[in-house]
C-alpha cells in the first residue's frame, strides 16, 4: 500500500508540479509563496495517505489543499495584523532608562546632598579630580573641598549603608631614634 501512494506522489510531482505551482500563484500571487503552498499541500495530502486511484484525483485534492492553506494563511495574517494594531494602540508603560555609570540608588542618594557637597563628591570620587583641581573648578579653597567631600561622603555612606575609608589620610606613628637607626 505505501509503495502505491509513494509512486503516485512521485508521478504527481513529476508530471503536474508546474501546473500546481501555477494554480497556487493565481491563488496567492507570489511564486515563492506558491511553491511553499504546493509543498504544504502535498505534505498534507499524502501525510494522511488518502486513497487516490488516479493522478487526476490526487491533483484535485492537492489543488483544494492549496486553496484551503492559502485562505488559512490569509486569515492568520489578518489576525496577526489586528493583534499588532491592538497592541500598538495600547500606551507603552514608561520605562526608566538607566544611564551608564552610577546606579539609581547612588543617584538618588546624591540628590539628597547639598549642592556643594554633591559637586565635591562627584568631582573627587566619580571624576577622580585632585583636591586642587576641584577647588579651582568650584572656586573654593582646598580646605572647603576636603570638608564638603568628607561631609558628603559621610552622608552617602549613611544613606547607602556603606563604609568609605578616607584614602587621603595617612596613618602616622611616632617612633624613637633607635627604631629609625635599626630600620624599623
Amino acid at each position: 500500500m505505501s509503495a502505491r501512494w509513494e509512486a503516485l506522489l512521485e508521478q504527481l510531482v513529476r508530471e503536474r508540479y508546474t501546473r500546481l505551482v501555477g494554480h497556487a500563484m493565481l491563488v496567492c500571487g507570489s511564486r515563492d509563496d506558491a511553491q511553499d503552498l504546493v509543498q504544504e499541500a502535498l505534505i498534507a495530502t499524502f501525510a494522511g495517505r488518502a486513497r487516490f486511484t488516479t493522478i487526476a484525483q490526487a491533483e484535485q485534492y492537492v489543488r483544494r489543499a492549496v486553496v484551503t492553506r492559502s485562505i488559512d494563511e490569509s486569515r492568520r495574517r489578518t489576525s496577526e495584523r489586528g493583534a499588532v494594531a491592538r497592541l500598538g494602540a495600547r500606551p507603552a508603560p514608561a520605562q526608566e532608562v538607566q544611564p551608564p555609570g552610577l546606579g539609581a540608588d547612588v543617584q538618588r542618594a546624591l540628590q539628597t546632598l547639598a549642592p556643594r557637597e554633591r559637586a565635591c563628591v562627584v568631582l573627587r570620587q566619580v571624576e577622580d579630580m585632585s583636591i586642587r583641581d576641584t577647588a579651582a573648578a568650584l572656586g573654593l579653597s582646598e580646605g572647603a573641598v576636603k570638608r564638603y567631600t568628607t561631609d558628603g561622603t559621610r552622608r552617602l555612606d549613611a544613606a547607602l549603608g556603606t563604609t568609605t575609608k578616607n584614602l587621603e589620610s595617612v596613618d602616622v606613628r611616632l617612633t624613637d631614634a633607635t627604631e629609625v637607626r635599626n630600620g624599623r
